[in-house]
């Protein structure tokens, strides 16, 4: 009988988008993410006209292709709203299996696809599936469940501690042959986040970063593009056309951009002088076209539906349910980590590192990951909403 009471029913499963109680969800967060996903379309856009009407003879190519992606990510969300959270708490260990899979797949010549030196995509028909995306998910909802069912252990003993890096320090060296060095940092600096907010003690948090910030340090010493790139940014006009040139073209569309912009779709930066401008430098374009004050507004969205995330899980762990609030917390620490570093990178403040800006920037698996987190935290909200109408029923 107990365990048929944990599987979910059919109602469980439709009545955040059908039931009684349908579109009970965070509308605060729900309107900031849709309104970042219509600005990332519209700046994908624009941003990326100029070089598909050259290189591809289509315009409209990645317009079209984002719109795709949009589509299938709104599906994705509502897909994710609908399962219970207790199912990817059951589920934690496949899905951690699955992506470790992934990564391995993609390093297999004939699976995995090499572009620009790096093996970071499967190419499944016509679109290409970054496995990073969904294994740094996939690596959230494992530590989440693992704080909760080893909450006592993490607290109190040094092994309950290391233990889930035993599991992350593998994925972060297979993200790491990839190259994928931003991927790497996010899913670290996610999962130290997560435990200590899971209430790892001070010294032991200060010792893992200290070791993890060393490990960064080494990584960057031992390849040599990446020390080039690390002291590149510091001054990047003493080679304009050479390591600094992203990071000089970048910083002259923010300079172009002034206070109101030059005008949507009249960037100059994105007419081939600006590599990938829709993707990794999507938010110089947009500082060029709509000004500071709208980038300002543009970030002020960004850091809001993270910071709303991260009291999602603070509200839920109020609540008691602690895995919705790992699982939330771990969702908004990595955004945070990708908007600091993206935004970053792109004002000069970090070296030049390829990685999206979540909802924004042109790429099918990370907006499709996105809606997909995104669905999770409405989830997350939805159930915490009605466990308390239970127990207020129940008084």
């Amino acid at each position: 009988m107990n365990a048929l009471n944990r599987i979910p029913t059919l109602t469980q499963f439709v009545e955040p988008l059908a039931g009684a109680r349908r579109f009970d969800l965070d509308l605060p967060l729900l309107a900031a993410a849709l309104a970042l996903l219509g600005l990332g379309l519209v700046m994908v856009s624009s941003a990326s006209m100029e070089v598909a009407a050259g290189q591809l003879g289509n315009p409209f190519y990645y317009m079209v292709r984002q719109l795709i992606y949009l589509g299938i990510g709104l599906g994705a969300m509502a897909t994710a709203l609908s399962i219970p959270l207790k199912l990817w708490e059951q589920f934690r260990f496949p899905l951690l299996f699955l992506g470790i899979a992934l990564l391995i797949a993609v390093l297999i010549p004939g699976i995995g696809r090499e572009v620009n030196g790096s093996w970071r995509w499967i190419a499944v028909g016509p679109i290409n599936i970054q496995p990073s995306e969904l294994a740094k998910l996939f690596a959230v909802v494992f530590l989440a469940g693992y704080l909760v069912h080893r909450q006592d252990e993490v607290k109190e003993r040094w092994f309950g501690f290391i233990k889930p890096f035993m599991v992350l320090f593998p994925m972060a060296w297979l993200l790491i042959i990839e190259p994928d060095f931003g991927a790497t940092v996010v899913l670290m600096g996610a999962a130290v986040g997560m435990l200590f907010l899971g209430g790892v003690g001070l010294f032991r948090f200060i010792l893992l970063f200290g070791s993890l910030a060393g490990a960064a340090g080494l990584l960057i010493l031992f390849e040599p593009y990446r020390l080039q790139r690390l002291t590149g940014f510091l001054n990047p006009w003493d080679d304009p056309f050479g390591s600094g040139y992203q990071l000089t073209q970048a910083l002259i569309a923010f300079g172009r951009g002034e206070w109101l912009g030059v005008g949507l779709g009249n960037s100059i930066q994105k007419q081939f002088y600006l590599p990938e401008a829709h993707t990794d430098f999507v938010f110089a374009v947009l500082a060029e076209e709509m000004g500071l004050i709208g980038a300002l507004a543009a970030f002020a969205l960004l850091i809001f539906v993270a910071v709303r995330s991260l009291y999602l899980g603070l509200w839920a762990e109020r609540d008691g349910q602690l895995f919705s609030a790992y699982l939330a917390y771990g969702i908004a620490l990595m955004w945070c980590g990708q908007i600091l570093i993206n935004v970053g990178v792109n004002v000069g403040l970090l070296p030049t590192k390829g990685l999206t800006l979540p909802f924004l920037s042109y790429g099918g698996s990370s907006l499709v990951v996105c809606c997909i987190s995104l669905g999770i935290l409405l989830r997350i909200d939805w159930e915490r909403r009605q466990a308390l109408r239970e127990v207020s029923n129940e008084q």
